[in-house]
């Protein structure tokens, strides 16, 4: 009999992984993906939406256009997972049996966690670039907007791109200086975070860029309490900030069903894995991918595309019987947009923080690495054709390794220093 490889998800980490599996099992394993819509969208683009530099209708497709020949697609709610019985309960009372199970629902907005943040002026003063239906109203707001307080809050970790609401603030600074309008709009990040970014190289670099564009800083800010008719901030030690257009980054969780599923995820819904094998902790023959994760790296497209490799090995290895293989190192890396056609690109691991150099090359590159270039610039614009055409159907990237290489990366004093503490 064929094992049954079911994969809950069909977004990056799920569709990379039933079509890496499907070239490596071939007819050999019966393959499912399960999803509550057949609707793939490309979420790197969103952050381009609110600024008229991405077409919202075409960032969208089928998620079962993305699936190899062979793989089957349903359309489903999950209700729960029965590890002892290796079955996932549906929402309409059918029970799906597998052999193997892979965890790809992604990660969640818990906008309902911040109280008044969906309240009153929600979609019009108030809105987030992390949904499609947000990054439009933003796109339509930003356009009214030409005087005033612009806040980017991002609540709390964990989030999707980690880096995605200062790429925002970056990219306001230049939409407004292209209006001619920057000198009546203040723009302020507010964060959870004591620094502008958690990895103290990388937090240096986008401070001064953020320095240097004239965008303040608020660290350190719980919000607690969003008050959308007066326009305030508030925290959770009553500290104020006020606006005149918010754009709100959530507090990410996991996928319900996980959450009603017993000992599979965390206290946020992100299922418990082994962060190099990416087996789930609560049963053996139970895998997790991307968002999904609780991983102690960034929530990011890279990451899933970089954990598949470990993941179809290891499936593999555990339907041959064989031990497994620790051979995700968190490698993470990001294009950062600063505006201007530029950006910056970080390179990292569990390990080691982001760092200048070069990449993916030594000395050859072609992309600096925490430095700002046009090349960084055209790279993500480029990753886009990429991400449909490659990553998705489960190619390799040419020259980019699953596992971080060192090669290239100059060490700095803070890396130094924590290294010998």
């Amino acid at each position: 009999m064929r094992p049954r490889i079911l994969i809950l998800g069909g977004g990056t980490g799920g569709t990379l992984a039933a079509n890496r599996l499907r070239k490596r099992c071939g007819e050999t394993a019966q393959i499912t993906v399960i999803d509550r819509d057949d609707r793939h969208v490309y979420q790197p683009g969103l952050l381009f939406v609110p600024f008229g530099l991405a077409d919202p209708a075409k960032l969208v497709r089928p998620r079962r256009a993305q699936l190899h020949d062979g793989i089957e697609f349903r359309l489903a709610e999950v209700e729960r997972i029965e590890t002892a019985d290796n079955t996932v309960l549906l929402s309409h009372g059918e029970t799906v049996p597998y052999d193997v199970l892979v965890i790809a629902s992604g990660a969640s907005l818990l906008s309902g966690e911040t109280e008044g943040l969906t309240g009153e002026g929600w979609r019009e003063r108030m809105s987030t670039f992390y949904t499609l239906e947000g990054a439009t109203a933003l796109r339509d707001a930003l356009r009214a907007f030409d005087h005033g307080r612009l806040v980017v809050n991002m609540v709390d970790l964990p989030v999707k791109c980690p880096v995605a609401p200062l790429e925002f603030c970056f990219l306001a600074d230049w939409h407004f200086k292209q209006r001619g309008i920057r000198d009546r709009i203040q723009i302020e990040y507010v964060t959870s975070l004591d620094g502008a970014f958690t990895k103290a190289t990388c937090n240096r670099e986008l401070s001064g860029l953020l320095s240097g564009k004239g965008i303040d800083v608020i660290t350190e800010f719980n919000t607690g309490e969003v008050d959308g008719a007066g326009g305030r901030l508030i925290s959770w030690d009553d500290r104020e900030v006020p606006f005149d257009l918010l754009v709100a980054i959530p507090l990410h969780g996991g996928a319900e069903f996980v959450g009603r599923s017993t000992g599979l995820g965390d206290e946020l819904g992100f299922v418990l894995v082994d962060r190099g094998t990416l087996q789930a902790t609560a049963a053996s023959n139970v895998f997790a991918i991307g968002d999904a994760t609780n991983v102690p790296t960034s929530k990011a497209g890279s990451v899933a595309h970089f954990e598949g490799e470990t993941l179809v090995a290891n499936i593999i290895r555990y339907l041959e019987g064989r031990e497994l293989k620790p051979t995700f190192d968190g490698h993470t890396n990001c294009f950062i947009e600063t505006g201007f056609h530029k950006a910056l690109l970080i390179d990292f691991n569990y390990e080691t923080e982001p760092l200048p150099g070069w990449f993916p090359e030594p000395r050859l590159g072609p992309l600096p690495l925490l430095r700002e270039s046009r090349l960084n610039h055209i790279g993500k614009l480029a990753f886009e054709w990429i991400y449909w055409h490659v990553l998705l159907p489960g190619r390799p990237i040419p020259g980019i390794s699953a596992q971080m290489r060192p090669g290239g990366k100059r060490l700095v004093a803070a890396t130094m220093e924590r290294s010998i503490r």
